[in-house]
């Protein structure tokens, strides 16, 4: 796709289209700008993973195994407030999605977290928390 042409490939008026050729050859911010965006591919990636994030349950189960570093289902259920079977769905997703690990001893599952960027997230979260 040209610079100057709409992402979604429909027309511009002329007054926008001689505005947006404006921008991009007096200020360099707009460059910049279009520059930083990722490809489509890593912004589903980014999409997908903040998606995961924003729901209260998943975001719960992550904050917990991310204060137990290893933590079974049963544990993390009573920790998170919440039934086994809830907990273990939630944990299907996360896991299938590569955010959380798991590790076997016997009978016991034990999850973790498993990407890094999650966990610095994460990390950066609790560390900063705010009240509303």
């Amino acid at each position: 796709m040209h610079l100057t042409e709409p992402p979604d490939g429909t027309t511009e008026d002329a007054a926008r289209l001689e505005q947006r050729h404006r921008a991009l050859n007096e200020n360099h911010g707009v460059c910049d700008a279009i520059a930083a965006l990722p490809s489509g591919e890593t912004m589903h990636a980014w999409v997908t993973r903040f998606a995961l994030l924003a729901d209260p349950t998943r975001l719960t189960l992550l904050l917990c195994i991310h204060a137990a570093g290893e933590i079974c289902v049963s544990d993390l259920a009573v920790a998170a407030g919440l039934k086994d079977t809830t907990t273990s769905q939630a944990l299907r997703l996360l896991r299938a999605q590569g955010l959380v690990a798991t590790q076997r001893a016997g009978r016991v599952v034990r999850y973790r977290l498993a990407d890094e960027t999650v966990h610095a997230l994460l990390h950066e979260v609790v560390g900063h928390q705010v009240s509303l």
